[in-house]
C-alpha cells in the first residue's frame, strides 16, 4: 500500500510538471503507467467471478443482448487462464471461451461452439477481430501485452472529476489500431477512457469505463462501453456480481470444461 501511495503522488508531481510539454524522464515513466493499469484492470485478486451482461446496440436502437459468465485465475510470471460461458440468448447458449494468457508471446485461445459440438483454436491474428459480435475485439477481453506497443505520456487533464495521465500507445506488433490515447486515473491506475485511431489517424473506436465501485477493496470497473464511432454501433457490458479470491480450481480451464462447463462456478 505504501509503494502504491508513493507511486501514485510521483504521478501527481509529474502531472503538474508537465502541462503541455512533457520531459524525456517522464516518457520513461509511461510503460511504468501503463504497467500498473493493465494490473488493476486485469489481475485483480487471485481469481475473479463475475456474472455479465452485455448489450449490443445498433445505430437505430436496436439491441440484443447476450448474459454470460466470466472465471478468471491469475498464476506465477503474469500468466493468467480465463474461462467464459454464455448463458443466453438461445443461439450462443452454452458457447464456451477459454484464453491462456502469457507475457511476451501470444495467447492460447479456444472456441467451444455446442451447436457443431466443436472445440476451435482461435488463431492468432483472429485475437484483433470482433469478440462473439461485439465492439470489443478478442484482445480486449483479456488485454494485450504491455511489449506490443511503445508508450509515452502526453498531458495530464481532468476527465470528469478525476485527474487522469494521458497515455499514447503505438503499436510494434500486429493490431487493430495504429495509436491509442488513455486516460488513466491517477489514484486507481484504472483506464476511464481509450480512443483508437486508424491507419489515416481517424478515431474509430472509444472506450470508456462508465461506473466504477470497490469491490473487496480493489477498483472495478463495473459498467463500461465500446463504441464503433463510425458505424455507430456500440457494446455495453455490465458486472452485475463480481467476486475476488473465490478459489477457482485449475480443472476449470481444461478442454474437457470447454464441453462440459463447471456448474457449481456458473450458478
Amino acid at each position: 500500500m505504501k509503494t502504491w501511495i508513493v507511486f501514485c503522488a510521483t504521478v501527481s508531481l509529474i502531472g503538474m510538471a508537465t502541462v503541455g510539454q512533457p520531459s524525456a524522464a517522464v516518457a520513461v515513466d509511461a510503460t511504468e503507467i501503463v504497467q500498473k493499469s493493465q494490473a488493476v484492470f486485469f489481475e485483480a485478486g487471485q481469481d475473479l467471478k463475475a456474472r455479465i451482461k452485455m448489450t449490443l446496440t445498433t445505430r437505430d436502437g436496436q439491441q440484443r443482448l447476450r448474459e454470460l459468465t466470466m472465471l478468471r485465475n491469475n498464476y506465477p510470471a503474469g500468466e493468467q487462464k480465463y474461462f467464459l460461458y454464455f448463458h443466453s440468448p438461445a443461439d450462443v447458449s452454452g458457447t464456451t471461451f477459454m484464453v491462456y494468457k502469457y507475457p511476451n508471446r501470444e495467447d492460447d485461445r479456444w472456441l467451444f461452439i455446442p451447436a457443431l459440438n466443436l472445440v476451435q483454436r482461435v488463431a492468432a491474428r483472429d485475437s484483433r477481430s470482433s469478440f462473439v459480435g461485439s465492439d470489443f475485439s478478442y484482445e480486449d477481453v483479456s488485454g494485450r501485452d504491455i511489449e506490443a506497443d511503445t508508450h509515452r505520456v502526453v498531458r495530464t487533464e481532468a476527465l470528469g472529476s478525476r485527474q487522469t495521465v494521458v497515455i499514447e500507445s503505438v503499436p510494434t506488433r500486429e493490431a487493430d489500431y495504429a495509436k491509442k490515447l488513455s486516460w488513466i486515473d491517477q489514484t486507481t491506475f484504472l483506464p476511464l477512457k481509450d480512443e483508437y485511431y486508424d491507419i489515416q489517424g481517424a478515431l474509430y473506436k472509444i472506450f470508456t469505463a462508465d461506473e466504477i465501485r470497490d469491490v473487496q477493496g480493489w477498483p472495478t470497473a463495473t459498467r463500461r462501453t465500446m463504441t464503433n464511432v463510425k458505424t455507430g454501433h456500440k457494446t455495453e457490458v455490465v458486472y452485475e456480481t463480481v467476486v475476488y479470491n473465490v478459489g477457482l480450481g485449475d480443472d476449470i480451464f481444461t478442454e474437457r470444461a470447454l464441453r462440459r462447463p463447471p456448474e457449481k462456478w456458473l450458478r
